[in-house]
């Protein structure tokens, strides 16, 4: 049996003694996750993802509050390791890890140390303690000194802290292994004994009188003694053992080891007959004896026995835990896969089908791996295979995509990787580096959308891998100390649980100051440096314009932006939207073109209107103003077409400020614009030329009115669905054959009539209208609208829209109205449904605007309002740390307090120790700390003993009531120092 073995308590500060410094350290999944918090930062600075920069500051919370769960748990753990059996050379010494939590919980690392070996072992500790067993492995036989180190953690890993601990080893014993087979035992007797039978315990005979003591059975008691001295005495009795067999250190031969691991075996077998014996080693000697004391005396003796052997160099992974690492993966990794499979789900919406079957397969053959499965198990995929399936997907989606480093792609690709891991993971470490890919493929969500509901699944996401992460560190204890073991399936489900309500905690801590920090954190006005986001959408309109193009984008009901007028919202028959301006035309395709002339003449005539849009992402360059923009935002321009221009195409959602004003513009226009768009092909559309050629006697707003008069009264149809039109003569095909058209019909056909008629004519395109919503116009794709423009001598570009003069609705009701009624004067009034619709579009964009399109100069605006002055000035400078100082304050106060357990009972003694400044000491009862506390505070002698008297009431009463913990709180209460 081993020696009395010293524990490794973790002693509590005492009010006599300074409490040890306390050393808070990242681990390495801390720093990782650090590492983490800063890609996705620069992520959203290179990218303006403004919401990615509240997911960064809440993990970045996260991380500053798990290290004062992590020095909480410091406060409030103690810990014990002790042997728990005998063992000898060769075994492994099975050692006891036990921990109290004081009521807070929390996780704790131990790593002892022996003989140039390592074992770690970790568990979680909940407030009722727990405790796991540990081999560690032997070699020879004699004293074995471990020493102890201990760390307290967070509840996600992420912090450690170092425990203290007793400066002496943790001493056990190693006995001799014991040779096999055992030989032949010498027939020698014990000197003294030799032909006498020897006789020990038992029941036989009469051996004597003794005093009684506790614990002696009332039938073994001498009663006629009692009766007659009135002293308990005690009989004993004997039976005969036999005889006494002597070994010697010499009976065996060979070298010291040989001979202690021969007489172990010689000992452990006449114990086993019961036979007594007497063992001489050099300076030992026992006396004859037999019984389990006596044999474990001799085994301590040739454990000890000089020359005591030489440890062997350390061997790598001799160490280990009785619950290896293969029950960590168990149960963690369903967890895990959960939270992955909630990350990852919006992918199915947007990558290749392939992909998303692949990634479901993946996750399902690594959880299939790790449910019990009767009679067979699961073998992991081989690398080779995921090799293959890697470069594979990485092939097909370059093959679809033409790059990995687009949004689609890249972000199809990662999901990917992280099931590729899931199918090979094997270790706490691949659990961790799931966690961290989880967390970062939730932030690439915000490339697709910013709005509500992908901030809720983010946030949604992020609580299930945080919850996912503590299940990494230990096997779950299956009950209080507890060895570590599988629990069944509800045991899990209130695992997961009580993982997720710890994460929502956790998150809802790390909330303040992830507010603050994205309130006042810089906003950087540019990227750092900015990889192309290949996959944006794009509102449709393009450099060019054919026939069909916006009948296409008509049926797209997304969102193109949102204009918040200042004043009141200009009327439908104003709501032009202007885009790109197209000139140059081949008889079938209108194209822009650059104009190097002179900048034409603008001539104000109309107030200002000014007006704020909200550009989704379109990947253009195009700010769609309203006819006809004269103020701009810096950086951007207006082209001698009077076309809104920014130098960066619009990649994020955009806000911009504008100002549009009525105005003639070109009034005094180049005479080279001007005569190259009167250019027409030659030999096309041959009837429409003879017509508008009719038309060049008639002074030009006739000739205009000739040709709206011809859409008038001919018989024309707005419709999204016209008949193809022939690669020559289209613009005769439509006139005069088909006359079924969207806009771009109209508006192509009529610019060509005017050019046939002598006047400068092109088409210009962008949206018309809007859906009125409270303050501000929803603008929408299937608003996408083309107009013609042309000049007229002393009047310059005068806009003409040829689609109202066939379907007036189109201007004054919108184009679902057009579509049905085409000369209605106003749309019908909406729905409930659609009233709804407009409703939750008005959350969004007030969403939009607190949060996605909060920037650099809004934040700027913000703090100048403020009186802060900006991001750098002596007010910020000394607003930001007081906030984050307050914002962590509740942290800070929690990881300075030690936590109340949570028996009512405990918790009113913990209460007590607080009052008086007086923790009580790991092991300590309650009687003797209410002692050593009246020792203290003599005055309080008897209220303390108050306090005891109720403790043990509400403790040990047989029928306690509620009216016992009142009565102890109230004895508690009345403690004043």
């Amino acid at each position: 049996m081993t020696r009395p073995a010293t524990t490794a308590p973790v002693p509590t500060p005492r009010a006599d003694r300074v409490s040890p410094a306390l050393h808070l350290r990242p681990t390495g999944f801390g720093l990782a996750f650090l590492i983490l918090i800063l890609l996705t930062l620069v992520g959203c600075v290179n990218y303006g993802l403004s919401l990615g920069y509240g997911l960064t500051f809440l993990l970045g919370g996260v991380w500053v509050i798990t290290a004062a769960q992590a020095l909480r748990s410091a406060r409030s753990l103690t810990l014990t390791v002790r042997p728990s059996g005998s063992v000898h050379a060769g075994q492994d010494a099975p050692l006891t890890v036990q921990a109290q939590a004081g009521g807070s919980g929390g996780a704790l690392e131990v790593r002892l140390h022996a003989q140039g070996r390592e074992l770690r072992a970790a568990l979680h500790v909940p407030p009722e303690g727990a405790a796991l067993t540990a081999a560690f492995p032997t070699t020879v036989r004699g004293p074995l000194s471990i020493r102890v180190r201990a760390h307290a953690q967070d509840r996600l890993g992420l912090w450690r802290v170092a425990l203290p601990v007793p400066p002496a080893p943790l001493t056990l014993l190693v006995w001799p292994a014991p040779e096999s087979p055992v030989p032949p035992v010498p027939v020698r007797a014990a000197p003294g004994v030799s032909g006498e039978g020897l006789r020990g315990p038992g029941d036989e005979e009469f051996a004597g009188l003794r005093p009684y003591q506790p614990g002696d059975s009332p039938r073994q008691v001498s009663w006629r003694h009692v009766a007659r001295t009135g002293q308990l005495l005690t009989r004993e009795t004997d039976a005969a053992r036999g005889h006494a067999t002597d070994l010697h250190w010499q009976d065996a031969p060979g070298d010291p080891e040989a001979r202690a691991s021969r007489l172990s075996a010689w000992a452990q077998h006449l114990s086993a007959l019961g036979t007594p014996f007497a063992l001489t080693l050099p300076g030992t000697h026992l006396k004859a004896a037999a019984g389990e004391t006596h044999l474990h005396a001799a085994l301590n003796a040739l454990a000890t026995v000089d020359p005591l052997p030489t440890a062997p160099g350390p061997a790598r992974g001799a160490a280990r835990l009785v619950s290896h690492a293969a029950t960590l993966v168990v149960q963690a990794t369903p967890p895990t896969l959960l939270a992955l499979a909630v990350t990852l789900a919006p992918g199915a919406l947007r990558h290749p089908v392939w992909i998303t079957l692949l990634i479901i397969l993946l996750l399902a053959h690594a959880l299939a791996r790790v449910l019990p499965r009767p009679g067979r198990t699961l073998d992991p995929l081989p690398v080779w295979l995921l090799a293959l399936l890697a470069v594979g997907g990485a092939a097909a989606l370059i093959a679809t995509q033409g790059t990995l480093l687009g949004r689609d792609a890249g972000t199809a690709f990662l999901g990917l990787l992280i099931a590729l891991k899931t199918a090979e993971s094997r270790s706490s470490r691949d659990g961790r580096i799931l966690i961290l890919l989880g967390l970062f493929m939730t932030s690439t969500h915000y490339f697709y959308s910013q709005g509500p509901l992908a901030a809720l699944h983010t946030l949604i996401s992020a609580a299930f891998l945080l919850a996912a992460a503590p299940a990494w560190i230990a096997p779950v204890a299956s009950g209080p100390a507890s060895t570590p073991a599988a629990p069944g399936g509800e045991g899990r489900r209130a695992h997961l649980r009580d993982s997720l309500l710890g994460a929502g905690r956790l998150l809802a801590l790390a909330a303040p100051l992830a507010l603050v920090l994205f309130v006042l954190f810089p906003r950087p006005a540019g990227p750092l440096w900015q990889l192309p986001v290949q996959g944006q959408a794009t509102t449709g309109l393009s450099n060019e314009i054919t026939a069909g193009e916006y009948s296409n984008l008509a049926q797209n009901s997304a969102v193109a932006f949102r204009a918040d007028f200042q004043g009141a919202l200009p009327t439908p028959d104003e709501r032009y939207w202007r885009g790109p301006v197209y000139e140059a035309y081949d008889g079938r395709t209108w194209r822009q073109v650059r104009s190097p002339g002179r900048t034409p003449s603008v001539d104000v005539t109309g107030p200002p209107l000014n007006y704020t849009l909200t550009l989704e992402p379109s990947g253009n360059p195009w700010l769609l103003a309203l006819d006809v923009p004269l103020t701009v935002p810096d950086g951007a321009f207006l082209t001698n077409a009077f076309q809104a221009v920014t130098p960066r195409p619009v990649t994020t959602r955009r806000r911009v400020e504008l100002q549009s004003r009525a105005a003639r513009l070109g009034v005094q226009e180049d005479a080279d614009r001007l005569a190259f768009d009167l250019q027409l092909p030659a030999g096309q559309n041959p009837r429409a030329v003879a017509l508008a050629t009719s038309w060049r006697s008639l002074n030009p707003e006739a000739r205009v009115q000739a040709g709206l008069d011809l859409l008038r009264t001919g018989g024309f149809t707005y419709t999204l669905s016209p008949p193809l039109l022939p690669e020559q003569d289209r613009v005769d095909a439509f006139l005069f054959s088909s006359r079924q058209g969207f806009c771009e019909h109209y508006a192509s056909a009529f610019a060509v009539l005017m050019r046939a008629a002598g006047l400068s004519a092109r088409v210009v395109g962008g949206y018309q209208g809007g859906e009125q919503n409270g303050s501000y116009l929803i603008v929408r794709q299937q608003d996408a609208h083309a107009w013609t423009e042309i000049w007229l001598p002393g009047q310059g570009w005068v806009r003409v829209d040829p689609t109202a003069v066939v379907a007036p609705a189109r201007v004054s009701a919108g184009l679902s109205t057009a579509l049905t009624r085409p000369q209605a004067a106003a749309a019908a009034a909406p729905g409930p449904i659609k009233r709804l619709q407009l409703r939750l579009d008005a959350i969004q964009n007030r969403w939009n605007d607190l949060v996605v399109d909060y920037d650099g100069d809004r934040q700027s605006d913000l703090l100048t309002r403020a009186g802060l002055g900006g991001v750098g000035s002596t007010p910020y400078l000394l607003l930001l740390p007081t906030l984050i100082a307050l914002t962590l304050l509740p942290a800070l106060l929690l990881a300075r307090r030690r936590a109340r357990p949570t028996d009512p009972a405990s918790r009113a003694l913990h209460d007590l120790s607080v009052r008086l400044h007086l923790p009580r000491a790991p092991g300590e009862t309650p009687t003797a700390y209410v002692t050593r506390a009246a020792t203290q505070h003599p005055h309080l002698h008897a209220a303390l003993q108050d306090v005891l008297n109720a403790y043990h009431a509400a403790r040990y009463a047989p029928h306690p009531t509620p009216d016992t913990l009142t009565r102890l709180r109230r004895a508690v209460r009345n403690i004043r120092r």
